[in-house]
């Protein structure tokens, strides 16, 4: 009789364990830019992309970026190349620049890498799995690609009912505001509530393409905006 209840117990304590899978094995590497500062990389498809936002206060050549930490001057964040700290917090993810640090043939990314153009990003998305007739659309688009993108876990994204960060690509994208066209911070959803990147790409009507990622959407958002945005930025390897 004990050995019917061991045996009885074995078995639900087994058919109550949670099925796990295997995460995807992803290739990395590094690359450093000008400053010194090492970033993660991941392999996506075909393409190579940084891991980790852009945290450099130079273009390639040496020259530097202006440092704006005045949500209220934009004189200068409106007159070259410039970077902020969201909000001046240190816990900031990543740097987010105006689309005039994008543009500047000083060049921002490290050498052999660029900042994705707006067809780079349907080539990242598409090979998450996007349907290729929604490439082009506007606003949000996809059904999981974004959850593909996102770093897991509370620390990195609010939580909001079934939408979860799987990072199945090792993009590991973090939430980290930005700065409005309009100089203000993106309050109160900013960050761990959404995200923004750059594309190098514009429109005919002088805006900038750009891609955001949001903590209660599972797709990709494409949109252009104002340059005068401050958004983060990921480059992508040549």
């Amino acid at each position: 009789m004990l050995a019917v209840f061991l045996l009885t117990a074995v078995f639900l304590l087994t058919g109550c364990e949670e099925k796990t899978q295997d995460p995807p094995v992803v290739e990395t590497g590094t690359v450093t830019d000008i400053d010194g500062h090492t970033y993660k990389t991941v392999k996506i498809g075909d393409q190579w992309w940084m891991a980790e936002n852009l945290e450099v206060s130079k273009y390639r050549n040496g020259k530097d970026l202006r440092f704006v930490n005045n949500i209220n001057d934009t004189l200068n964040w409106g007159l070259t190349g410039s970077y902020c700290l969201y909000d001046n917090s240190l816990g900031s993810p990543g740097y987010l620049y105006n689309w005039l640090a994008v543009e500047d043939a000083d060049n921002i990314a490290p050498e052999g890498w660029h900042v994705p153009t707006d067809a780079d990003w349907k080539v990242l998305e598409q090979s998450l799995g996007m349907n290729p007739v929604e490439l082009n659309a506007e606003n949000w688009r996809g059904t999981h690609e974004g959850e593909k993108l996102k770093m897991t876990g509370p620390d990195y994204w609010t939580i909001y009912e079934g939408i979860w960060g799987t990072n199945e690509s090792g993009f590991s994208a973090l939430a980290g505001g930005c700065r409005m066209f309009n100089n203000n911070w993106s309050t109160p959803f900013g960050l761990r509530f959404v995200g923004f990147w750059w594309t190098s790409s514009q429109t005919a009507n002088n805006m900038a393409w750009y891609r955001h990622l949001d903590y209660k959407s599972a797709g990709i958002y494409r949109h252009y905006g104002p340059k005068t945005y401050g958004f983060n930025i990921r480059c992508v390897k040549n």
